[in-house]
């Protein structure tokens, strides 16, 4: 790239890295809280007014009456037994950042679909600002393409990237890692 550069990183220019301890207890408490299926009262680790941006498909949801009703309780009711499993998480001051799977059964509707029955792992990323013991902001990107396909519809119709390679049923699988113990 020739010229001048874009400016980086600097949602996290400010950040405090004296936060790290206190964000973590946020984070792993949430985490906890969605697993627990709790909504009425998630507040315990989110600002009234936090941001919730996440990609095509899942919206962007502003204030936690919005995540809850806009987010939790149609995500709920679309899968049940649902559990949330980061396989990593990062901490730095007032930043978090996550990624894993969610492994549900598809009980209601889906983007149209009607409830297949089927269990399904729901991939993600999650990064997040927490500032007095809230989070503020939550970056989400969600492999809702790849929960479709498991429900029998390929949004790509079998033009997704995946068959550039030898094998494109092959599945990624962090769990079955030859480093994973």
């Amino acid at each position: 790239m020739s010229g001048a550069r874009p400016q980086q990183a600097y949602l996290s220019q400010d950040n405090n890295a004296d936060d790290t301890a206190a964000t973590r207890a946020v984070i792993e408490g949430m985490v906890d809280g969605l697993n627990d299926h709790r909504i009425a009262d998630i507040g315990e680790y989110f600002a009234d007014e936090f941001r919730w941006m996440g990609n095509q498909g899942c919206g962007f949801k502003q204030g936690l009456r919005e995540f809850q009703e806009a987010w939790q309780k149609p995500f709920q009711a679309a899968f049940s037994d649902k559990v949330c499993i980061d396989e990593a998480r990062l901490f730095d001051g007032q930043w978090a950042a996550a990624f894993g799977r969610q492994e549900a059964v598809h009980s209601g509707e889906f983007m149209g679909l009607a409830a297949t029955g089927k269990k399904v792992v729901i991939r993600y990323m999650d990064f997040w600002k927490v500032v007095d013991g809230k989070i503020i902001d939550n970056w989400v990107m969600v492999d809702f393409p790849g929960v479709l396909k498991q429900l029998g519809h390929d949004v790509f119709a079998g033009k997704g990237w995946e068959n550039l390679t030898d094998n494109p049923n092959r599945d990624f699988r962090p769990d079955q890692l030859p480093w994973r113990k």
